[in-house]
């Protein structure tokens, strides 16, 4: 299980921060690709890939005969909204801001290329069906996030609503914020659907991604959930959803949407935003 301290022991190691950086820039990556961008035998950064896995900074997926890897920012997140607070993070980015901006560059022009796949894991210590509830009970989902209900039909075929809550609708937003179909449903283990944006056009045109929940129970517990989003042909939706727009006012995309989730969960209160 993903905690603090294995976290900062992952982070403490140059090596494994490249590999991080290198997985922020574009991920899905095999360890081939990986390898070939260290001095290292092979041995080696498998060796380093498995404390990141451990950690929960990477999770690896199977592609056919590959093995993929995928930058979990969550932990990450975590730890930002522990260590953090509302009183020193605008300090923090003023300070990451003047730093860039002696090296003669911005933080916008760091930033990675927006992934068509996106993975994000989560260890929560929670029933696997008081998870379920939190993602499809509208009176769940209106207390972490962006705070909106949620409308389901769960069956194959059925609908999917996001709404926007009351203060997105006095700005102007639609009632219905987000769309979809249900394409698979087993409760409370793993759902599956397409996922819209329609509060903004040119996500809107961009059209359905597919949106997978898997909930895997484990030992003393804690739940492990994965979210998969696979936002193909759909740029401005994954920009947003990986929490490139957070400056702009738009949340923290999935990272953030989890965070919410597993402090309300494991504390019974939202997280302060």
């Amino acid at each position: 299980m993903a905690d603090d301290d294995l976290v900062f022991k992952a982070l403490a190691d140059p090596t494994r921060r490249h590999l991080l950086d290198r997985l922020f820039e574009r991920d899905g990556r095999t360890l081939t690709e990986l390898e070939s961008e260290l001095e290292m035998t092979r041995f080696g950064v498998m060796k380093h890939l498995r404390l990141l896995e451990e950690a929960g900074l990477i999770v690896a997926r199977k592609s056919g005969r590959e093995k993929l890897h995928f930058l979990n920012p969550v932990p990450i997140r975590l730890i930002h909204d522990r260590w953090i607070d509302k009183y020193t993070e605008r300090r923090a980015s003023a300070l990451a801001e003047l730093k860039a901006e002696l090296e003669g560059r911005t933080m916008t022009d760091t930033a990675s290329p927006t992934q068509t796949v996106q993975v994000y894991q989560v260890y929560i210590k929670a029933t696997p069906q008081a998870i379920w509830d939190a993602i499809t009970q509208p009176e769940w989902t209106q207390k972490y996030g962006y705070g909106g209900a949620v409308e389901y039909d769960l069956r194959p075929g059925g609908i999917y609503r996001g709404l926007a809550n009351e203060g997105m609708i006095a700005q102007g937003a639609p009632e219905v914020a987000i769309d979809g179909e249900v394409v698979e449903v087993d409760p409370p283990h793993r759902l599956v659907q397409t996922w819209r944006v329609l509060m903004d056009p040119a996500m809107a045109a961009e059209g359905f991604t597919r949106l997978t929940y898997e909930i895997t129970a484990g030992p003393g517990g804690v739940t492990k959930l994965t979210v998969t989003h696979d936002l193909s042909g759909a740029p401005l939706t994954a920009a947003l959803l990986a929490g490139e727009m957070e400056s702009q006012g738009a949340g923290g995309g999935w990272n953030w949407m989890l965070s919410g989730l597993k402090t309300l969960l494991e504390t019974g209160e939202p997280l302060d935003r």
